[in-house]
């Protein structure tokens, strides 16, 4: 029997929680440790055997590694500025053990300006060729819309320029605070500039004197939508089914919508091709009641506002404005995860601090 175990090898233990994936890493940390270290084709020896190994966990994890000191390993776990992902991220890795010779890193780090800068298809990214302004709105005061300018974008290079130009903010002002502190961002050239440059060595002071703007204006701000009444809104959808959406018609009249910036939308699809793009009886009820234990999971006194859902088109989509993705990210997971033999389930998080996507909700 020892034998034929020798031939097939050790069948490995399937991941399926955050310590079956640190129990396989310490197995095999020595081995990556080196190939780190001495630069061994990181991307064969380390990267094609950890990426299929976090997939099993879920997806939406991304990676960077090198030398931290000359002694330690950095592997740094990233969501790759995907707000529904970061929760899973800082979870991960706040479950790591201590290795000796390793750090591990949830999320991108905030980069020093003066010691960074970065080269990519043929062009440099750093403090000396690298602008910003900010955008002031009357009807939405509390946005930022940042304009990026490289000195030496034209509209041949327009794309490399843009490219260089994220990855250089995600590294500068660190994965979080770039998606947390930044609403709108618009890399132009300078012919395109309509106000003065400012040195992108002050954008990080811009944003945190904005960010605490924002929090002091909106901190301890709730909302309870017990009271509120939902209006039943009927249209057509591009397809001529009937459209229907239950909305908090109130609650899109609120004058601190900004206190809730990011909206999560989760969405499920059915078969509807007998009933118009309408759910038969049975698939009625059932996301009916899939929606109901949202709800009493994503409470508004915890910052999370119901804002009601749209069915058309064999989809249903169901909506909330909240205060923080994490909570979201995890709750629509396990949705997904409870009730994938049912429906097919896609969700999302993105941040729109006015609300504009629910414009088309309004009654007149």
């Amino acid at each position: 029997m020892s034998f034929l175990k020798n031939i097939f090898g050790k069948k490995e233990t399937p991941i399926k929680s955050y310590s079956d994936f640190w129990n396989w890493f310490q197995d095999n940390e020595k081995t990556f440790f080196n190939v780190v270290k001495n630069h061994k084709d990181i991307e064969k020896n380390f990267f094609d055997k950890l990426s299929p190994k976090l997939a099993e966990l879920r997806d939406g994890y991304f990676y960077l590694t090198g030398m931290y000191d000359d002694n330690t390993v950095e592997l740094v776990l990233t969501a790759d500025g995907n707000a529904k992902n970061i929760v899973f991220v800082e979870e991960l890795v706040e479950q790591a053990p201590k290795i000796n010779g390793w750090k591990f890193t949830a999320l991108k780090p905030a980069m020093d300006i003066e010691n960074f800068g970065i080269n990519m298809a043929g062009y440099k990214f750093d403090s000396d060729n690298l602008f910003f302004y900010s955008n002031d709105y009357d009807e939405y005061p509390d946005e930022i819309d940042i304009c990026v300018i490289h000195n030496e974008q034209t509209e041949e290079n327009k794309e490399e320029i843009e490219n260089g130009t994220y990855i250089f903010l995600d590294n500068y002002l660190g994965e979080l605070d770039f998606l947390n502190n930044i609403d709108n961002l618009k890399v132009i050239s300078k012919n395109e500039a309509e106000k003065e440059l400012v040195p992108i060595a002050k954008l990080k002071d811009f944003l945190t004197w904005r960010q605490k703007e924002f929090i002091e204006k909106y901190e301890g701000v709730r909302y309870n939508t017990q009271d509120d009444e939902h209006s039943i809104l009927e249209a057509e959808s591009k397809s001529g089914n009937k459209l229907i959406a239950v909305v908090n018609t109130q609650l899109l009249n609120w004058d601190r919508k900004a206190s809730h910036p990011w909206i999560a939308v989760i969405t499920f699809k059915y078969d509807g091709s007998n009933n118009n793009g309408m759910p038969d009886e049975d698939d009625y009820q059932c996301l009916n009641e899939i929606e109901e234990n949202i709800m009493q999971k994503l409470l508004d006194k915890d910052g999370y506002l119901y804002m009601g859902r749209q069915t058309a088109d064999s989809e249903r989509d169901i909506y909330f404005a909240c205060k923080d993705y994490r909570k979201p990210s995890k709750i629509f997971y396990q949705t997904q995860q409870d009730n994938n033999n049912k429906f097919e389930i896609e969700y999302d998080i993105y941040k729109d601090k006015y609300w504009q996507s629910f414009e088309r909700f309004r009654t007149n």
